[in-house]
């Protein structure tokens, strides 16, 4: 098992790079301290499972958080199988290569308080169960989605299945109150299943469902969250081609599951007032 930091080249025979080979994950790091770091550790070993790659020690995965500055930090974990087999077929005993790197981060205060305004892809996330859930290295999909739009007022973009059912947003989880409960699409054919979505499904009971888009119309109110920059309320969704679709005013409903979602993360609570 080899770590460096990310500014360390990487052989162009790394199957990680060649085939996206590989899986990753972004940690919020608050003075060298990691948030939701048992989400993390154990989405990465489903992922090691599923890929059937030797899960690195906690302590190799950790030994970065040593090198991380005061205040707020994100800590990219990148690994791949190494080097060696032929073509797709991969090596009989893997070497990994575990890559990372930290930066400094500053999360988005005024989309917590003010809200977001999103739209719905073109693009059609394909269904492949035996990786759902996981944030292996092969994002091409979410490259193309997030090329849809150059509008700096869209902060995001929903991504549906090519069955029409709604999964996630291009980098965030997708969550929703209708008839009073929370909800989110379930994530056993396609997307990825965030630590923090992990986290708030354990601690507000949210249900995980299948359902088209046109059911957000009954939504009283609509978030996105991840591990990194929080929970956005919802204020407008558009449909493909920028027209507005649907337009929900902040209430304490959205303070509520921020602060739930914020406690998690040492964020502070929004004024929504």
């Amino acid at each position: 098992m080899r770590g460096a930091a990310a500014g360390e080249g990487w052989p162009l025979d790394d199957r990680g790079a060649a085939y996206g080979d590989g899986l990753f994950e972004t940690v919020l790091v608050r003075d060298g301290r990691p948030r939701l770091w048992d989400e993390h550790l154990a989405r990465l070993a489903r992922g090691c499972h599923v890929l059937g790659l030797p899960l690195p020690a906690e302590h190799r995965l950790a030994a970065p958080l040593a090198e991380a500055p005061s205040g707020l930090a994100v800590l990219k974990l990148m690994l791949t199988r190494g080097s060696g087999g032929r073509g797709y077929r991969a090596p009989a005993t893997p070497a990994p290569r575990l890559r990372w790197q930290l930066a400094p981060f500053t999360p988005d205060v005024a989309r917590w308080q003010e809200g977001v305004r999103v739209r719905h892809c073109a693009l059609r996330l394909g269904i492949q169960p035996r990786l759902a859930g996981l944030k292996h290295l092969n994002r091409l999909e979410n490259v193309l989605a997030r090329a849809e739009w150059d509008d700096d007022e869209v902060a995001e973009g929903l991504l549906c299945d090519s069955d029409g059912r709604l999964v996630e947003a291009t980098a965030m989880n997708l969550f929703w109150r209708r008839a009073g409960a929370l909800e989110t699409p379930r994530m056993d054919r396609c997307g990825v299943a965030g630590t923090l979505r992990e986290a708030l499904i354990e601690r507000l009971e949210v249900r995980e469902v299948d359902i088209l888009p046109e059911a957000l119309e009954a939504a009283e109110a609509v978030w996105l969250g991840n591990s990194v920059q929080g929970v956005w309320p919802v204020t407008r969704l558009d449909d493909a081609a920028g027209r507005p679709l649907l337009r929900w005013r902040l209430s304490a409903s959205h303070r509520a599951f921020q602060a739930e979602a914020h406690r998690l993360l040492g964020y502070p609570l929004p004024d929504l007032n």
